[in-house]
């Protein structure tokens, strides 16, 4: 039974790292290869070093993907290897089947700008769901999992500081304008980025002070699956005791618990906190 859920989970998790890579390939090929910018990717450092190097981008970014993957998968884990090993190999296959599919990296907007502005947006979608997977798609991608363990910064910040150096490669071939272009898609590629990843796991703490406490206490337990814990709070105006119940949710159990608030008891105080990272203390 377990091996059959195992194999299920495995294809499952084999799809979206699939489609994952096929969205940021697409990004690549049909966005940032047209606008000869170098946007925050390894990608966008072969699009310069193809300037230079007699070898077609797919060729490229499988070299310097295989460098970095190396790194990655003894600096940030197994699982974590494992993964970026398959959407490394899978990244320039995709640029392959591009490259025969739609030769010429004719752009699709006929503008620069709207070129690296679709690629900032549709790169950033495929970059979340792998990050959140625990993957990546490799090369700079790499660095910033790197920067984000043991520098503890955001991903979309590691992003955007590794990727200002190939942003501003890009001054070796290309205009000022291509230039500009491609410092500031990676900057904003960094805070997109981010925006995906946290909204995507971002949790709400709210703390409740009710005259209805059992019955939220058996609501939040009994209807959301969650926990909760209870504090004794005074009033500094008129020293009265409350109980202030406090409960940590996501957004779909923050919606039904406003929705049983409202209807329960529309004059409870509520504050909510956003909450991004959670740690649980291991039991000794």
């Amino acid at each position: 039974m377990n091996r059959k859920l195992n194999t299920k989970d495995l294809i499952k998790e084999t799809v979206i790292l699939t489609v994952a890579v096929a969205i940021i390939a697409a990004a690549v090929y049909f966005f940032l290869v047209p606008s000869h910018a170098s946007v925050s990717s390894i990608s966008g450092l072969g699009i310069v070093l193809s300037n230079f190097v007699p070898l077609p981008l797919s060729a490229i970014t499988m070299i310097l993907n295989v460098v970095l993957l190396i790194i990655g998968f003894f600096t940030c884990g197994k699982e974590f290897g494992v993964k970026t090993v398959y959407t490394s190999i899978l990244l320039p296959v995709f640029l392959g089947v591009f490259e025969k599919a739609f030769p010429g990296g004719i752009s699709l907007t006929d503008s620069q700008e709207l070129d690296v502005l679709c690629y900032i947006l549709v790169v950033s979608v495929g970059l979340s769901i792998l990050f959140n997977r625990n993957a990546s798609s490799g090369g700079l991608d790499i660095v910033a999992k790197i920067m984000n363990k043991y520098l503890h910064m955001e991903l979309g910040k590691a992003m955007s500081l590794s990727g200002m150096c190939v942003a501003l490669s890009a001054a070796l071939v290309y205009d000022k304008k291509t230039v500009v272009l491609s410092v500031l898609g990676t900057y904003f590629n960094g805070i997109i980025l981010d925006h995906f990843i946290f909204d995507h796991n971002i949790k709400r703490r709210v703390c409740i002070i009710t005259k209805k406490e059992e019955e939220l206490r058996k609501f939040i337990i009994n209807d959301l699956h969650s926990g909760a814990t209870v504090y004794e709070a005074i009033g500094a105006y008129n020293g009265q005791k409350h109980n202030e119940i406090i409960t940590i949710v996501d957004k779909s159990e923050y919606q039904k618990l406003m929705n049983y608030m409202n209807h329960e008891d529309p004059k409870a105080f509520i504050t909510v906190y956003n909450v991004s990272d959670i740690h649980y203390q291991p039991k000794r």
